[in-house]
């Protein structure tokens, strides 16, 4: 009996060896939401919202009177954070719109290729944050004023230790601000 039973074990335990390979994981996302839900009627102006799939803040928004149907609209003007484009919205003020999570964080500037437009920025960690250009060295659509003002501020960069605010949202990133730092 005690031979059966130590035979049965050693089959099992190969068994079990041969089921559960070893799982491994190159990769992963945490899927984190660049965007969360909010209703029309909650908005603000100075506040954020998704139109076309594109991160904006919101100029103006109206609301007109409930009608026929029973909902009140929201026509909402807003300005394209990143290229300052103007885009419009109306949606029923009960019904859900998207917002995204925008952040604003403060670097301080170790070197600027004016050619380039290059940026090289120090985060709080002490490493540096490479992937970023000057304003005015944009991908799509021109270079706003504020972004023109930005880079002129900037050239004081070898006078003075200058610092940049970075605006960050649904994976863009630029450079909205600069001064001197204290």
């Amino acid at each position: 009996l005690f031979r059966s039973l130590k035979c049965i074990f050693s089959v099992r335990e190969q068994l079990c060896a041969m089921s559960e390979p070893e799982e491994t994981f190159e990769a992963t996302d945490a899927g984190a939401s660049t965007t969360y839900p909010m209703s029309a009627g909650e908005l603000k102006k100075g506040g954020h919202i998704m139109i076309k799939g594109k991160p904006c803040k919101v100029a103006e928004i109206s609301m007109s009177k409930t009608g026929k149907h029973g909902h009140a609209k929201a026509h909402i003007v807003a300005l394209n954070i990143f290229n300052g484009k103007k885009l419009e919205d109306l949606c029923p003020a009960s019904h859900n719109i998207d917002v995204p999570f925008v952040k604003r964080t403060e670097f301080q500037v170790l070197d600027i290729n004016f050619d380039n437009g290059s940026v090289s920025l120090l985060k709080d960690d002490g490493l540096t944050k490479d992937d970023l250009n000057l304003p005015t060295f944009m991908t799509e659509g021109e270079p706003t004023e504020d972004d023109k003002k930005v880079v002129e501020e900037l050239k004081e960069f070898e006078n003075k230790t200058m610092s940049v605010v970075v605006l960050q949202a649904c994976g863009q990133e630029k450079i909205v601000s600069a001064k001197e730092m204290m």
